[in-house]
């Protein structure tokens, strides 16, 4: 047992409760306890039995679930959610808290679990019955043997579905002798591969790089539903209760029923099966079915409230489907009601605990427990406090245990108490709490506890600062950046570096000469195609502008439009390039103020912070702060979505701004925007001795007087304000930071101002445009950035629906949002219908406040309606999409847009991502019109949405659009239409180059060879049978470099896909040659009239006297125009084995005499180390004439260009 544990067994309370158990005395009142006794008397009576512990709310549940999990320091008590109803047509919704619930029985029936917590609407809600759960639930072990073609039957009657590959819960993919899966009970998916019909392996793998980890000896899967049928039958029984339907709907009825048997009877799987609960089951089974153990009832009025507010809303929405026919007599009856419960929950043990006893729960109890116990307040981290307290407990002669920091931290805590003179031990095994004594130990809990009776208490630091808890996100990887671009399908726009923009039609088998190749189609303008041996794969990308792909133009083939407008882009780009080096020039050579190094204060503040923090935040804390000390001036950017943390990490700014004895002020472009920050200030702030000031409209002409006054007198630390703050009247004593946040909605000429006000003083710019890491890395050199790009962990999925446009759905989700007393955002995006549409929702909804908000409106009037909506002064508010730059409003939970398929898909992301951003469940209702025959883009943009709402992985060209708006706002408008010309990629990689130019480092560039030889190399189509992985697959082989990438690449597709054939190695084999070659500046091999042409820039002597020697007589050179060497083919010898011995002739005999020539030239002038370096680089340039100029024009201008050039041939010629 657990010292959690043995502390409560030693109450004289517990010992009654126990009594009860085993006389089975039942019920029993258990009154005294506050949330973390209940915790820890759960954590006591666990042993061999399953208890269910029933609570009012989910969120209540969830802390006990993880105080229980942190007492037993195992995984003993599970979270059982309550599910959405879906009891009408939808095209899609996620089942994230499906897929929780059927994990929790799984655990309950295998025995792997203590205690089920639940809230009431969770145990209302039928389950799948136990017998069904255990015959479904698949075992496979190694050994094992199995037909998969039939198990891909069984999987999908289990509700998994099958895709081409696995990214999410409820997946699975069969490739040859190869089945993933991902079972919706685990955190990773399985790799499970055959030998013949046995299975030979068992494997995690991970979804990112698709590459397996951990082996297994056997996987379990439980299904994907709690409501499993066999189509047919149920089509059946439907019918059976159409026949039986009578009276005035019945009409309604059979068309809504009988639409739904069309449905499964042609196959389809029903999003809203849970409507045919009672026909597929009969009698509902609840999770009182899957325990053996007491019933717990924590804080029975609340539980009792919760559940009457779950009935009176089930029974409207019920009400509403039967008037519309959508349900009727036998599908009515699917939640249990409180008597139901009661009625089932008798027949165990019960116990009821509460905080003290209540006479209103009207229940006969056999028994009553109380208990003296205190909960005791969490510590913030203060160590004098503590002391304090440790003081007190020690004289007083308490056993004292202290739940605080990780394992890192505690051995200094440790050390720090006992020279405070205080005993201490750090908990682990056989060591029992002492009286007197401390006893340390990790994690955290939501409360401490202090129990007089048997002189025991636990100080806990509060949950949200608990560091053990943090959980770090893996960084993307290489992969993925490949992978983002691997998302080509058929009919996408692509680059091609040297055509230009064109669409991408598939890649085609060609056999030329007995030889299979694939290439890529290309159809560019008219009708003109271009086919691509797959081996240049790496040339082609695919096209992202900043607008939707049916205003591009598409490129004509072999006209100098092509090259032109790259051109364009290039003195475009090469303007911009100068344009910030000479800012950041500038900004160098300014003075600043050094602020002084982080101190306790500083630390505290930073510990009081109440969420998590993610990696990319405490990496730009660190990188502000690292500014903030040196002795120039900041201007740091830093970028993050909104709701990514971006104001914590200002505020952390802003404290050490204050510590070292400066002012900071906090510009926000709206009132509403500097109101929320001055709240958040207010909060983040009230421990410290930092005075936060207002200065907006909100604030009277003669507080505003008095606030400037203040200011100048240096009384006031932080003052947040509009644009207010740089009039001419409003004067700091000693600015230190300026913060201006959402920098991009600011004007040019407010902008100007602000470094006019604002010279020499720290400037720190927060934007909400998300700024693509690519575009980042071009600018580090020059602009400071910091980026935010992973979210908070989610506190709560936010609950997705696809549907058609039916005002009797959306009202009744309204509805249930302002039950719960949330508040709903309508987006409705045309301004000029926008008051019609709040008439009809009013008429609808007669009861509800519900404004209207667009971008035509007044700053002042926008300002109004967000103040009343955060407020709660408004319910509804019908909208544009004005709201993705709007304030942060967590009590809005619902998210409901009309035509969503005119949105482009990172808007949707963005709109989405305003909902379920408190610890509320949020939800968002895509809805398009039906009979409207949709565009071929608005589809590809729903199947996205309807993917994103299930697994997300059709998101990731969403998120890189999103990149692109971001990349646009930070560029400006100029630049805009130039991204758009050449696409996303190539416009960075031009602006890669031109920013090393201007710094007068030489742009690294990469060099390219073509190869068109005859080989078999392809992908077959029955090894990689989908088109995007076989895309995938060929981009990474295109970048096989040495035999260390080689083999792990062979690795990779032995993992995924089994033995490679021998066209794929050969593909490898050509494309490591390839990227040999080009190394040695061989642009080009080809094979044409019996002959093989080497195109190259350059060969030095030794090479080609070590070529001619091997092929005597079968070697020509042609150095007129395209320079190359070719070989005559001998019968005898393969194609690329002869390839494969030239390109290792000219590789090991290259540079022998370079450093040599590049030595003696360098004597010539003099300026060894500068020109030496010039030299390499202008060592490969295809002519002599230019080698010699570009050394003339930098080493030694003084001497004669002639002579330069004679010195050359003389030391060329005496070399060779």
């Amino acid at each position: 047992m657990n010292i959690f544990s043995n502390i409560f067994s030693e109450l004289s309370g517990f010992k009654s409760i126990r009594d009860a158990i085993e006389k089975k005395i039942s019920p029993v009142s258990v009154s005294g306890l506050s949330h973390i006794h209940r915790a820890q008397l759960i954590t006591a009576l666990s042993g061999e039995k399953i208890n269910l512990v029933i609570t009012g709310t989910e969120a209540e549940a969830k802390k006990l679930c993880d105080d229980i999990n942190t007492m037993s320091g195992q995984e003993d008590a599970v979270l059982f959610p309550s599910k959405e109803l879906v009891f009408t047509p939808v095209d899609s919704s996620n089942h994230e808290y499906e897929y929780m619930r059927i994990s929790a029985l799984t655990k309950a029936v295998n025995g792997l679990c203590k205690v089920i917590c639940a809230s009431i609407e969770a145990v209302m809600q039928p389950v799948i019955p136990v017998g069904v759960l255990i015959a479904a639930d698949i075992t496979l072990k190694q050994g094992d043997e199995i037909d998969l073609q039939k198990m891909a039957v069984t999987l999908s009657a289990c509700g998994y579905q099958r895709c081409e590959k696995v990214e999410g819960a409820s997946q699975f993919s069969i490739r040859g002798s190869i089945l993933d899966i991902f079972p919706v009970q685990a955190d990773k998916p399985f790799r499970i591969e055959l030998w013949g019909d046995e299975i030979d392996s068992i494997s995690e793998f991970d979804t990112d790089s698709q590459r397996r980890t951990d082996s297994f000896e056997s996987v379990s899967i439980s299904p994907a539903s709690e409501i499993l049928f066999d189509n047919m039958e149920l089509a059946d029984k439907i019918e059976e209760l159409c026949k039986k339907a009578r009276g005035k709907r019945m009409e309604l009825i059979r068309e809504h029923l009988g639409a739904d048997v069309h449905r499964l009877r042609g196959g389809e799987i029903i999003a809203h099966a849970v409507k045919y609960y009672p026909l597929v089951y009969g009698e509902p089974s609840t999770i009182f079915n899957y325990i053996d153990g007491v019933v717990l009832f924590s804080d029975y009025s609340s539980v009792l409230d919760n559940a009457n507010g779950v009935l009176t809303r089930y029974n409207e929405d019920i009400r509403i489907l039967l008037e519309d026919g959508q349900l009727c007599k036998g599908l009515d009856g699917y939640i249990l009601d409180i008597p139901q419960i009661q009625n089932i929950a008798d027949k165990k043990i019960c116990f009821y605990m509460s905080s003290f006893m209540q006479s209103g729960e009207r229940i006969d109890f056999r028994r009553l427990v109380s208990f003296d116990a205190m909960q005791t307040a969490s510590w913030g981290g203060e160590m004098k406090l503590l002391l304090e307290d440790l003081i007190e407990y020690k004289q007083r002669k308490y056993r004292i245990i202290l739940a605080a920091g990780s394992e890192k931290t505690l051995p200094i805590l440790k050390q720090d108490l006992i020279d405070e003179g205080i005993p201490c031990d750090l908990l682990n095994e056989g060591i029992e709490p002492q009286n007197g004594r401390v006893l340390l130990m990790t994690g955290s809990f939501a409360g401490g506890f202090e129990y007089p009776e048997n002189k025991t208490v636990l100080i806990t630091q509060g949950r949200a600062m608990d560091s053990a808890r943090k959980k770090s996100r893996k960084k993307k990887n290489k992969a993925e950046e490949i992978r983002s671009l691997a998302d080509i399908t058929e009919g996408d726009l692509v680059v091609h570096s040297g055509h230009g923009i064109g669409r991408f039609i598939g890649i085609r088998k060609l056999e030329l000469e007995g030889v299979t190749k694939d290439y890529i189609t290309i159809q560019y303008a008219g009708t003109d195609k271009l086919y691509i041996p797959v081996t240049q794969l790496d040339m082609v990308s695919k096209y992202i502008g900043p607008r939707d792909d049916s205003g591009v133009k598409l490129n004509k083939l072999g006209s100098a439009e092509w090259q032109k407008t790259r051109s364009n882009v290039k003195h475009a780009v090469k303007d911009m390039a100068h344009e910030l080096i000479e800012l950041y020039a500038k900004r160098e050579n300014s003075e600043g103020f050094p602020f002084y190094p982080d101190d306790e204060i500083q630390r505290d503040f930073e510990e009081r912070f109440p969420y998590v923090e993610t990696d990319d935040q405490l990496q730009s804390i660190q990188e502000i702060k690292a500014d903030m000390e040196r002795p120039r001036p900041m201007e740091r950017l830093l970028c993050g979505d909104v709701g990514f943390g971006k104001t914590e990490v200002a505020l952390r700014a802003a404290m050490k701004c204050v510590m070292s004895g400066k002012q900071c002020a906090i510009l926000a472009p709206t009132t509403v925007l500097a109101y929320q920050h001055y709240q958040t200030a207010l909060r983040r702030f009230e421990h410290f001795p930092v005075n936060v000031e207002l200065l907006s409209r909100y604030r009277s002409p003669k507080q505003q007087t008095e606030i400037i006054k203040k200011l100048k007198q240096g009384k006031i630390d932080i003052l947040i304000g509009t644009h207010k703050i740089i009039q001419k009247s409003v004067v700091f004593k000693d600015l230190g930071l300026a913060i201006i946040d959402e920098e991009q909605r600011f004007g040019v000429a407010h902008k100007e101002k602000f470094k006019e006000s604002f010279t020499g003083v720290d400037v720190l710019l927060l934007s909400a445009t998300p700024i693509p890491r690519t575009l980042n890395m071009a600018m580090s050199g020059i602009r400071d950035m910091s980026v935010l790009e992973e979210p908070p962990q989610d506190r709560y999925p936010v609950q997705t629906y696809v549907i058609e446009y039916n005002e009797g759905t959306l009202v009744q989700a309204i509805v249930r949002e302002l039950r719960r007393g949330g508040q709903v955002y309508y987006i409705h995006n045309r301004v000029e219908t926008i008051q019609a549409c709040v008439s009809r929702l009013q008429k609808f909804l007669p009861e509800a406040r519900i404004a209207y908000a667009h971008g035509q409106m007044s700053e002042d009037a926008m300002s109004d309606i967000w103040e009343q909506l955060v407020e709660h002064e408004i319910d509804i508010l019908v909208c544009t999409t004005i709201i993705e730059t709007g304030v942060d409003v967590p009590n809005v939970n619902t998210l409901i847009i009309e035509d969503s398929d005119r949105f482009g898909l990172s808007q949707l992301y963005q709109l989405r991502g305003r909902v379920g951003r408190s610890n509320r469940r949020g939800y968002a209702y895509f809805t398009y019109q039906r009979d409207k025959v949709l565009t071929e883009i608005a589809t590809k943009r729903l199947n996205a949405m309807r993917e994103f709402t299930q697994f997300g992985s059709g998101f990731r060209i969403a998120l890189r659009d999103l990149e692109i708006r971001g990349a646009g706002s930070i560029l400006g408008g100029r630049q805009h239409g130039h991204m758009e010309a050449v696409g996303y990629d190539m416009y960075l990689k031009l602006l890669y180059e031109a920013i090393a130019e201007e710094k007068g480092e030489v742009p690294e560039k990469v060099p390219e060879c073509l190869v068109d030889i005859q080989i078999d190399a392809h992908i077959p189509e029955n090894y990689i049978s989908s088109l995007n992985q076989r895309i995938d697959m060929y981009r990474k082989i295109m970048i096989v470099n040495d035999d260390a990438d080689k083999s792990d690449l062979i690795d990779e597709l032995i993992d995924r896909y089994g033995e490679p054939p021998k066209s794929v190695e050969g593909l490898i084999e050509v494309s490591l040659l390839r990227n040999k070659a080009a190394k040695l500046g061989i642009t080009e091999i080809s094979q044409k009239n019996g002959a093989m042409y080497f195109y190259t820039e350059y060969l030095d002597g030794s090479q080609i006297a070590a070529l001619s020697s091997a092929y005597k007589g079968k070697i020509t050179y042609n150095g007129m125009g395209k320079s190359y060497a070719s070989v005559k083919i001998s019968p005898k010898i393969k194609p690329f084995d002869m390839m494969k011995e030239v390109v290792n002739l000219v590789y090991n005999n290259k540079e022998t005499k370079k450093e040599e020539i590049i030595t003696e030239l360098c004597d010539v002038c003099g300026q060894s180390g500068d020109c030496r370096y010039m030299m390499r680089t202008a060592f490969y340039s295809p002519t002599m004439v230019k080698f010699v100029i570009r050394h003339h024009q930098y080493c030694n201008p003084q001497i004669h260009f002639n002579r330069i050039l004679q010195d050359y041939n003389t030391i060329w010629k005496r070399k060779l």
